[in-house]
Order: C-alpha cells, then structure tokens, then sequence
C-alpha cells in the first residue's frame, strides 16, 4: 500500500471517528485541529487505524506520533 493510499484509507477513518465527513488532513494536522479529538478519541482512532489496516501499535509509538503525517509513515512502515 502507498503512502497516498494509506493517506486516503486515514482520511476516511477519520471522518468515520469523529462523524465529520469535511475533515481534511494534512501531513501536519494534530489534535488540535480536530474539535473533538480528545483521548477518548484517540483511543477510537487507534483501534479504528488497527482494525482496518491489520496492524497493532504499542503505547510507545501512540504516545510519540506528533501528527497525522508521522501516522501515516508509521503504519506504511509496518505494511512493508
């Protein structure tokens, strides 16, 4: 899977996440970006991003993503 398919699949859980189907990432969006990104959500995203790509994460790398573009680099790393 490419980067810009993993990008597009994101995109799409997001908008499934948080309800909001004009969510628009970037490689530099955060939580902050996100109205109702809380850690509820997080935990949501995680699971959701988990499920649908076939990958698990540790509390390690959760813990140390700083935005969606570092998301998306590190599930493409786990599917190569």
């Amino acid at each position: 899977m490419t980067r810009e398919e993993v990008f597009a699949t994101l995109t799409d859980i997001f908008r499934d996440v948080f309800d909001d189907d004009d969510i628009e990432l970037t490689d530099a969006t955060t939580a902050d970006d996100i109205e109702d990104w809380d850690s509820l959500e997080q935990i949501n995203l995680v699971v959701a991003c988990e499920k649908k790509f076939n990958v698990k994460f540790d509390m390690k790398e959760i813990q140390s993503l700083k935005n969606v573009g570092e998301m998306v680099d590190t599930i493409v790393s786990k599917l190569s």
